[in-house]
């Protein structure tokens, strides 16, 4: 069984060169229903615009909390 986990994200094109130089490789974000997570950097490539990261995502993870996906579910 799958569990869905809601973010809201809001990481700047300037913060996400971190990611990408490989200075920081974890995000720490808490969901919407007050949960702090922690999940690789490396899975939200998919979802960089030119903005950056900006706002409400669903996570999806497998039973061994194992990341299956992400989309953007709103903007704000």
């Amino acid at each position: 069984m799958h569990k869905r986990l809601h973010v809201v994200l809001n990481i700047s094109p300037q913060q996400l060169i971190h990611y990408y130089e490989g200075n920081i490789s974890t995000v720490v974000a808490r969901t919407t229903d007050g949960r702090t997570i922690r999940f690789p950097a490396s899975i939200l490539r998919s979802v960089v615009q030119a903005n950056g990261i900006q706002g409400l995502f669903e996570l999806i993870i497998d039973q061994n909390r194992k990341f299956v996906s992400i989309k953007q579910v709103s903007n704000s």
